[in-house]
């Protein structure tokens, strides 16, 4: 505090810059902020949203905290699954942070998202919490789907979040259903179906996009092009790998996806674009970290010079970490003492999730059929009553 004191005192002339910044709180403030993004919008049959985005020294800390809080739960992940207390596929998400927390920061959680089943880091930006998703993946009763999910079957039906799927590209046309009901319900919302660069190809995905353009349902299809379907590199996948192209008659938008105020600015835009004049495509040109789940190393297929190289030069969380910089917004000591809170954060949400017992086995039976509908069950002649559920 005397050193504090001291430095306060040093005429502004002579004072070291990093004094003064040690001296004032990381930045709360929420006036208005342009940043212009990274690279330029690359578009099809639509012109491209502005580069440049307004944001505010909250929204950028509030950037950093989420990517960070969801970086430290993947890496949590990948420990708990090498010390078996998670079982089965486990998909990551790092690197891919800047896409979750970008398209939440642009909408509302009135509209509607659905993924696949790299689906945590989602469902924590649809405000879900540390402990119902370490208890999930540990296949706790306390989990978002009462731990009969997994890693792949998150869910958070109140805020509009509809699951990660397990089926590579079936979320697609469940997304359009959902743009379905909301343009049947006459509401100015829109649903945002997620699907990797590996599901691009899938014919459902063009049924889909097909019956949406006919019926301009306010459907946004997310291409999360990590550019690698599995272990198979997009070059050797598609004769296209112009994703945002793939519609044909429908608008597309390339969008630099480790660039969240990009991809704030694109959703934004495309849902505007959607409720008023139905589907779109967005292509986020983004990279994960791990390999495609917890049983591929990620380096087979890949050099690890390919890995550091965009970690160092494309990291969706360091180039929040320089903006705060560039514009005197936080230290790095402010940032480094943030890192560490999140970090007991997570150690103490698995702590939580531990304690949580597994389902009871009569749970296998529950939530197969809706109740209330007097379900019956015969035998093959319609004569013997099998089953009566209530």
């Amino acid at each position: 505090m005397a050193a504090a004191a001291l430095l306060r005192r040093i005429p502004a002339a002579r004072a070291p810059a990093t004094a003064f910044m040690a001296a004032r709180p990381i930045s709360d403030s929420t006036a208005a902020l342009t940043i212009k993004t990274s690279v330029p919008f690359t578009s099809h049959l639509v012109d491209p949203p502005s580069r440049d985005v307004t944001t505010t020294p909250a929204e950028l800390v509030t950037f950093f905290r989420d990517m960070s809080l969801m970086r430290r739960m993947e890496i949590a992940a990948d420990s708990l699954y090498k010390a078996k207390l998670i079982r089965g596929f486990c998909h990551l998400y790092d690197g891919q942070e800047a896409v979750a927390v970008g398209m939440e920061a642009a909408i509302t959680r009135s509209d509607s998202i659905i993924t696949a089943y790299r689906d945590h880091c989602t469902y924590l930006a649809r405000g879900g919490d540390l402990v119902s998703a370490f208890s999930e993946l540990m296949g706790r009763e306390a989990g978002c789907s009462r731990g009969k999910g997994g890693s792949m079957h998150f869910y958070k039906k109140d805020a509009n979040f509809y699951g990660g799927h397990g089926i590579v590209g079936a979320q697609v046309p469940l997304g359009c259903g959902l743009a379905f009901a909301q343009k049947y319900k006459k509401e100015d919302t829109a649903t945002f179906a997620l699907y990797g660069d590996g599901a691009a190809n899938q014919g459902q995905l063009f049924e889909a996009l097909n019956i949406s353009a006919l019926w301009k349902l306010p459907a946004i299809l997310v291409c999360e092009n990590n550019h690698y379907g599995m272990g198979t590199a997009e070059w050797r996948a598609a004769k296209s790998p112009d994703y945002y192209k793939r519609g044909d008659y429908v608008p597309g938008l390339k969008v630099d996806g480790m660039d969240v105020l990009a991809v704030k600015q694109a959703c934004k835009f495309a849902k505007d674009h959607a409720v008023a004049n139905g589907p779109i495509v967005l292509e986020m040109d983004t990279y994960r970290y791990h390999g495609h789940s917890m049983s591929d190393p990620g380096s087979t297929y890949r050099t690890r010079d390919e890995i550091s190289g965009v970690r160092q030069e494309r990291d969706p969380i360091e180039r929040v970490r320089k903006l705060l910089f560039t514009h005197d917004l936080a230290t790095a000591a402010e940032l480094k003492d943030m890192e560490k809170e999140i970090r007991k954060q997570v150690d103490d949400a698995i702590a939580k999730a531990k304690e949580s017992s597994m389902p009871d086995t009569s749970e296998l039976f529950t939530n197969v059929y809706k109740k209330g509908f007097g379900v019956e069950s015969f035998g093959p002649d319609r004569k013997e009553l099998r089953a009566s559920l209530p």
